[in-house]
């Protein structure tokens, strides 16, 4: 699975329950497009969803989720990622960014018996009143995630 929002958005669906929605925004160089969540979106603690239908992964086998992620500005929030087969808790959360730069994320999919059907990216609103999270260039590859 290669989604960079540029080409399409894959097969995104917002969530119908949430606060607000996640939104298009152009990159700085002209270059494509990512989905981002303004900070002055909401209230504070609102979320936002964002998820991933995935439709042919194999039982018992192994994949990596990479993806470029930014949290710019002070107090933005937080940005959460979610295994539909494991909704309670995020198997992965970043709540501030050291600068506005876009890094990378990983995260091992390990597949049991039952099978990982969707990923979510959550974005909570903090207290910030400029900045915004953003999400680009979601792939899933399978095997272990490379090193660095």
């Amino acid at each position: 699975v290669d989604c960079s929002f540029s080409r399409g958005v894959c097969d995104w669906k917002q969530d119908a329950d949430d606060d607000f929605d996640w939104n298009p925004a152009d990159r700085d160089r002209g270059d494509g497009y990512y989905m981002a969540v303004p900070a002055f979106v909401g209230h504070k603690k609102d979320t936002g969803r964002l998820t991933l239908l995935l439709t042919s992964l194999k039982p018992k086998s192994s994949y990596c989720l990479i993806f470029s992620y930014r949290l710019a500005g002070e107090r933005v929030g937080k940005l959460r990622v979610f295994l539909e087969n494991k909704k309670t808790a995020p198997v992965w959360e970043q709540n501030k960014g050291k600068d506005e730069r876009w890094r990378t994320g990983k995260i091992e999919i390990f597949q049991g018996a039952e099978t990982t059907n969707s990923v979510t990216f959550e974005s909570e609103r903090g207290k910030g009143k400029t900045g915004e999270i953003g999400v680009d260039n979601v792939i899933l590859i399978s095997g272990l995630c490379p090193e660095d």
